[in-house]
């Protein structure tokens, strides 16, 4: 029995994707064939009954064919569907564990247990930079699993994006001084707020800020600015880094994809910050862009709606 709605809230995939869907579709465009074959070949054929078994054929061999291309299509939505919930499981149940390790190597280090020698301590700091870095990595992952199955909520609130911004930058300072790095910020002061998820545009911006830090490669400027257009608000980060090759450009905002010059200049990272970033301002209703030259920076954009 088709179920094309109980498809797309399990699959969690657009109505139009749905393998059913697909398979309707698909159906019409089977009997829409059989009725055009049937005119034409009343039209030459004088005999009847050969005009019915082409006819017959033609139907049976495209109603396989739909078929085939449906069973395969579901399989493979299926198959996503299951790695979805296992990156899902498997974050969660790596999350309890990395947060008692990083309790546990802070206690270590504030030497309340034992007193620590100095190169116990640098080793504890590599160890508790590592774990950091494995959950920030889980984070990702299960943010991108709510992507995929369309579990990403997104709770819409008023706030002023120009305070938000002022406050990922000041957090991110001691950042950007150890990479020597220097972050310029500028916006107007009469810019209004929008209505939008402070957590989810928060995790955007400070994603592109990351990414522009690390790609700097301990050099320059990234200068951040705001400005309202239309009946919208326009976001722009632009770095002096590493920038992005012309053959890869057209990738760059696919999940776990890493350039070229990003894997030889070894830059820690997963390939999922920008991925993530696209996704959420276009869950937004925003838009999200970017040129690039390799060599001689980047410059991401987005833009979302004000609240009027």
């Amino acid at each position: 029995m088709v179920n094309i709605f109980g498809q797309y809230k399990k699959y969690g995939i657009p109505l139009w994707q749905s393998p059913q869907f697909l398979f309707l579709i698909m159906g019409l465009i089977n009997i829409s064939s059989s009725l055009t074959t049937w005119l034409i070949g009343n039209r030459f054929i004088s005999n009847p009954q050969v005009v019915t078994l082409i006819v017959f054929s033609i139907t049976v061999i495209l109603f396989i064919i739909a078929f085939i291309i449906t069973q395969s299509f579901e399989k493979l939505v299926e198959a996503n569907r299951m790695k979805s919930e296992f990156v899902s499981i498997v974050s969660h149940q790596l999350r309890p564990p990395l947060s008692n390790l990083k309790w546990a190597l802070e206690f270590l280090i504030s030497g309340r247990a034992d007193p620590v020698s100095e190169k116990q301590t640098e080793y504890l700091k590599i160890l508790k930079e590592n774990s950091a870095r494995m959950t920030n990595l889980i984070s990702d992952l299960l943010t991108v699993s709510r992507i995929e199955t369309a579990k990403m909520l997104f709770k819409k609130t008023e706030f002023s994006l120009k305070d938000l911004i002022e406050e990922i930058v000041r957090v991110s300072i001691p950042f950007g001084q150890a990479s020597n790095v220097k972050i310029n910020f500028s916006a107007p002061a009469d810019l209004p707020d929008i209505l939008s998820d402070f957590s989810q545009i928060r995790q955007a911006v400070e994603n592109l800020l990351d990414n522009a830090i690390r790609y700097s490669q301990g050099r320059g400027e990234i200068d951040i600015k705001l400005a309202k257009m239309n009946r919208g608000i326009y976001f722009e980060i632009k770095d002096s880094g590493v920038g992005i090759p012309k053959v890869d450009q057209k990738y760059i905002f696919q999940k776990f994809f890493r350039s070229e010059n990003a894997l030889k200049y070894q830059t820690q990272g997963s390939g999922l910050g920008l991925y993530i970033a696209k996704a959420i301002i276009e869950k937004a209703g925003g838009k999200i862009g970017f040129k690039s030259q390799e060599g001689k920076g980047s410059t991401f954009w987005f833009t979302l709606q004000i609240n009027e």
